[in-house]
């Protein structure tokens, strides 16, 4: 019997649209690889290679990485995982990266995470940190006991710079006008699944669901495995 043929997705959402979360249950549920551009651009700039040195030269001026940084970066990684179902988050972020992706490799779906920015800005800007220890604290889910103070040492809380209001509304307007056109592109080409919402457990199942059409559960099959 010939194997069930691999899928290659994509998932696109804005900050704070849950994107992480979901990825990570993605990968529980499913077995796919999970390839962030943030995370190998991380850990290349961290070992000092060449396309690290590179990126970081582009984000120490506070420039956006050119595409063909991105490009050479992703599909280098991507060459290793020619034998496995995959999930790209946070490439491709326009459209000529996207373009480039094609022409190595077939795209079979793209999960879009439809999640209103008012939403986000609330989530986001309701985040604030104990700098010391690292304890997040968030206004709607998790509180302080008291306002603006860390319930452990009793130390004031702050918000980080991405986390302020106006912070937060430049990237979800920079996020839109550099993704709008991606989306279009795998919209034209019938590939492109939004899934809207406004809590990440409750988008979570529709994707399941979706899921399930292309690929087995691999979680339940560990766990009956190790009963």
């Amino acid at each position: 019997m010939a194997p069930p043929p691999l899928l290659r997705a994509v998932i696109m959402g804005p900050p704070g649209s849950g994107k992480g979360t979901i990825s990570a249950r993605i990968i529980k549920h499913f077995g796919m690889k999970h390839l962030s551009s943030g995370d190998l651009l991380r850990d290349n700039m961290q070992r000092k290679t060449e396309v690290g040195i590179l990126a970081k030269s582009y984000i120490d001026q506070g420039r956006l990485i050119p595409d063909d940084i991105m490009t050479r970066l992703m599909l280098n990684e991507l060459k290793g995982l020619d034998r496995y179902n995959w999930l790209l988050d946070g490439f491709p972020r326009t459209v000529a990266q996207a373009e480039a992706l094609d022409k190595e490799c077939q795209i079979d779906t793209v999960i879009d995470l439809d999640v209103p920015f008012e939403t986000i800005k609330c989530r986001l800007t309701a985040r604030w940190i104990h700098p010391t220890s690292g304890r997040v604290y968030n206004l709607e889910f998790s509180p302080p006991k008291v306002q603006g103070i860390d319930d452990i040492t009793g130390e004031p809380l702050v918000q980080r710079d991405d986390d302020k209001p106006e912070t937060v509304t430049k990237r979800l307007q920079a996020y839109d006008a550099q993704t709008k056109p991606v989306l279009e592109y795998y919209r034209e080409k019938g590939l492109l699944k939004s899934f809207s919402g406004t809590e990440t457990n409750k988008i979570w199942p529709h994707i399941y669901t979706f899921l399930q059409t292309k690929l087995p559960d691999v979680s339940q099959k560990d766990a009956a495995t190790s009963t």
